[in-house]
């Protein structure tokens, strides 16, 4: 009689894992974004390339944008308004303000919709989401360098040294890159939840430009008012590069003081914001 054999069977346990959300500032991960630098290259030049694509005159429009403005603005608001300027001639008093103001418009229109743009590239692969709008930032600083040189042309026509004051543009330029980062996660968050964004888009631009000191002086605004127009962090950047490239009136005080108190308070709840909102990015877009 033969035996009954009988074969054993191994049981094997899957392994459980349990995920459970880093807290305080590890959770926001910012060193992954130094992992990630090749792809962010790679989307601000694909911004670049798509934004001049089969353009007649390529990046020359970085130029004409912010000249044709001061153009404008020098006619209207220089010769038939007669607004003040400091002393200083009202073209390149305007144009000086159009370089920060044209970074940051350009950042609060393409960051606000970019995750939207993307959704493709979200919902396929990982990566640290906080690259898309940053790529945003980084090809309108590309505009920027290419608007510069017209300054300089224009500060020899009309005969205006450079001072020492220039070494500070770069701190300037920082406060105009934390502005226009804070407001463009923000913006690209809440655009992915709330579409209507996109819509608001013009008239917010429209407003924030009137309401910094781009075709005026901010010496216009009342005294006791200036604490309440300094909430507009863009007022402190733009009288800044006036002062740093023209020898303004200082924006040194109490103004500045608040702009950078707002920029901090808004770059911080951005952060935090954006990577809350990051896991639900996929599903929602």
């Amino acid at each position: 009689m033969t035996p009954d054999l009988q074969t054993p069977t191994a049981t094997f346990q899957t392994p459980e894992i349990v995920v459970t959300p880093s807290r305080g500032w590890r959770s926001l991960e910012l060193a992954e974004l130094w992992q990630y630098r090749e792809l962010l290259y790679f989307l601000t030049w694909r911004d670049i390339r798509v934004r001049y694509k089969q353009t007649a005159l390529g990046a020359a429009w970085a130029i004409l944008q912010p000249l044709l403005t001061m153009l404008l603005f020098s006619v209207i608001f220089g010769y038939f308004a007669g607004l003040p300027s400091q002393g200083i001639p009202y073209p390149i008093f305007t144009y000086t303000a159009l370089l920060p103001w044209g970074f940051f418009a350009y950042v609060l229109n393409q960051s606000s919709t970019s995750l939207v743009t993307d959704k493709n590239l979200i919902t396929k692969i990982y990566f640290p989401r906080l690259v898309i709008p940053l790529s945003s930032v980084t090809s309108a600083l590309f505009d920027f360098a290419i608007a510069f040189p017209l300054w300089l042309v224009m500060m020899w026509i009309f005969h205006i040294p450079l001072t020492w004051r220039i070494l500070t543009l770069p701190l300037f330029i920082l406060f105009a890159l934390a502005t226009a980062i804070a407001i463009g996660l923000w913006l690209s968050a809440l655009n992915v939840q709330y579409r209507d964004v996109r819509y608001t888009l013009p008239f917010l631009t429209q407003f924030w430009m009137y309401a910094t000191p781009i075709a005026y002086s901010s010496t216009i605004v009342p005294e006791r008012w200036r604490w309440l127009y300094s909430l507009n962090p863009m007022t402190g950047v733009v009288e800044g590069f006036r002062w740093a490239l023209l020898g303004t009136q200082s924006p040194l005080g109490l103004p500045i003081l608040i702009s950078l108190l707002v920029v901090l308070v808004l770059l911080i709840g951005g952060v935090m914001y954006f990577k809350h909102m990051e896991d639900s990015f996929a599903d929602v877009v």
